[in-house]
């Protein structure tokens, strides 16, 4: 299966244009997709990229490829899909995700759908205890949320999909210094203790040994990161696989020391259900995605 998952890291560089970016959402390292791409131009006996520097286009050959590729991918996910017993007459399934989640899960399922078009699958964002609460009541199927500390109650079913490393955000512009320093000296900006994210993070914290000055408290990762850039404070969050905060000329990203300081998403559904075959399905499209 290889020239497979080298045809998705193809589509992948093409779609973001570049092997870094395209490292970067397919969970690999820079060096690994230039040499997948090396081994399919190989493969084809043809390059397929123009390169100029750091700038990556697909050639007339690559572009030419690119569409067959994407068939063959989309016809992999059928046959897999249908090798798994997946049912179009299931009827509606409801999948909710957290906030910076909810861009990879609505990709995962137009992807599913191509192949499926039939399935009827409804997305909704909301906060992980709320979507874990609505699994247990049984108002969804599933839900891509926050893994919570402690033991599960054997009526529901986790999969893990990805993890995301905890970093201090820092403004480039700030002084530089340690991770403690810059904890101790600036202004500190705290995600919201009351989600499970505030509560990995404040944990991480603790393990840091340092006392913090907290400045604002907001359950907006996006919104902590903004105020970053414009120097109010630092931050420590979880690094979003798809944000683009590694490339942003304002920002400065210091992986914490702890190598367990992550937060880890996964599917969360009930042990048994009727639609178990289609949430399947979805959680290894979504781990693809990611």
């Amino acid at each position: 299966m290889s020239t497979l998952r080298f045809l998705r890291t193809f589509a992948a560089v093409a779609r973001y244009g570049s092997f870094a970016t395209a490292a970067e959402h397919m969970a690999l390292t820079q060096s690994a997709v230039s040499m997948q791409m090396q081994a399919l131009e190989a493969e084809f006996k043809h390059e397929l990229f123009d390169r100029c520097g750091r700038t990556i286009m697909l050639n007339a050959m690559g572009k030419s490829l690119l569409p067959q590729a994407n068939q063959m991918l989309s016809l992999y996910e059928s046959m897999r899909i249908s090798a798994g017993g997946l049912d179009e007459e299931v009827g509606p399934v409801s999948i909710g995700a957290v906030e910076s989640a909810i861009g990879a899960l609505a990709e995962a399922v137009a992807h599913l759908k191509m192949a499926r078009p039939r399935l009827d699958v409804r997305i909704m964002a909301a906060k992980s205890a709320d979507l874990a609460a609505r699994v247990d009541a049984g108002e969804i199927d599933a839900a891509v949320i926050i893994d919570a500390p402690g033991r599960r109650p054997a009526s529901v079913l986790w999969t893990p999909i990805y993890s995301e490393p905890l970093v201090l955000l820092a403004n480039k512009n700030m002084a530089p210094g340690a991770i403690p320093d810059l904890l101790k000296s600036q202004r500190f900006l705290r995600f919201d203790r009351t989600q499970r994210t505030g509560v990995v993070i404040d944990r991480a914290l603790r393990k840091q040994r340092v006392k913090v000055q907290d400045f604002l408290e907001l359950n907006s990762l996006e919104g902590i990161a903004e105020l970053v850039r414009q120097g109010i404070g630092v931050a420590v969050v979880p690094l979003l696989r798809r944000s683009s905060w590694t490339r942003d000329e304002v920002l400065r990203v210091l992986p914490l020391p702890q190598e367990d300081a992550r937060r880890s998403v996964g599917m969360l559904e009930r042990a048994r259900h009727g639609k178990m075959a289609v949430t399947a399905a979805i959680a290894r499209q979504l781990t693809d995605a990611i």
